[in-house]
């Protein structure tokens, strides 16, 4: 790969929040689920949740502009499988509801490890995702409309935990373990390797501090030895 792209993988990897997530419950149209994504990844989040009981849900490339491939969509059939989740890593979780607890989303303090539940575009979030939050949270409104397209609220949300993140020093350095950062500069750095590599059931070889390929001589061999082709 370029020293470019090396440098901007090894940029973003750099940046990503492990302890900062969003679950999507319920949320049904691609084009929104796919806007949340494009802005999870912007902000640095690694990976996000969701919630899909019903329907098998899948992000258009095109809507999400490849960011799909950097951020990874947990799905769950349940709520309490997200729950699990965000309990594993001891994070507070909120949930954008009206509520006589609510407190202003601005007031959180995002610096812990957090998960933010948002609902779909008709009932908000669900009795089991209220009901999951230690803390809900409003997006104060002034004007007409009583709600926010779930894309929009989930960038201000994110948006302010970023600022508060990035003065609190906390990007720049690397959480992500090393297995994980190692596939993805293969698989980003190297697709055509990548991809004959999962054609060939070969494991991915490591990458250097220059983005080149290390791989014994053994490697190379199964890399370039024609395929059998199935009868």
């Amino acid at each position: 790969m370029s020293p470019e792209r090396f440098a901007r993988i090894n940029k973003m990897l750099d940046n990503r929040q492990p302890d900062l997530t969003l679950c999507l419950d319920k949320v049904h149209k691609t084009n929104n689920i796919a806007a949340v994504i494009r802005t999870a990844d912007a902000v640095g989040v690694h990976q996000i949740h969701a919630v899909w009981p019903d329907i098998e849900m899948r992000v258009s490339g095109n809507t999400a502009s490849g960011s799909q491939q950097w951020v990874k969509t947990i799905k769950h059939y349940h709520m309490d499988d997200a729950q699990q989740a965000f309990r594993a890593q001891n994070m507070q979780v909120l949930a954008t509801t009206f509520s006589e607890t609510a407190v202003d989303f601005r007031e959180i303090d995002y610096t812990r490890p957090t998960a933010i539940i948002l609902g779909n575009e008709r009932d908000g979030v669900s009795q089991e995702g209220i009901a999951a939050a230690g803390q809900h949270i409003i997006i104060p409104m002034i004007g007409m409309v009583q709600s926010l397209n779930v894309s929009v609220a989930s960038a201000l949300v994110m948006y302010e935990a970023q600022r508060q993140r990035t003065a609190a020093g906390m990007y720049g350095t690397r959480k992500l373990d090393e297995a994980y950062c190692q596939k993805m500069l293969f698989e980003q750095g190297h697709p055509i390797y990548a991809k004959a590599c999962r054609r060939k059931s070969i494991p991915y070889p490591a990458v250097d501090m220059e983005g080149q390929i290390v791989a014994s001589d053994e490697w190379w061999e199964r890399m370039r030895a024609p395929e059998v082709e199935s009868a």
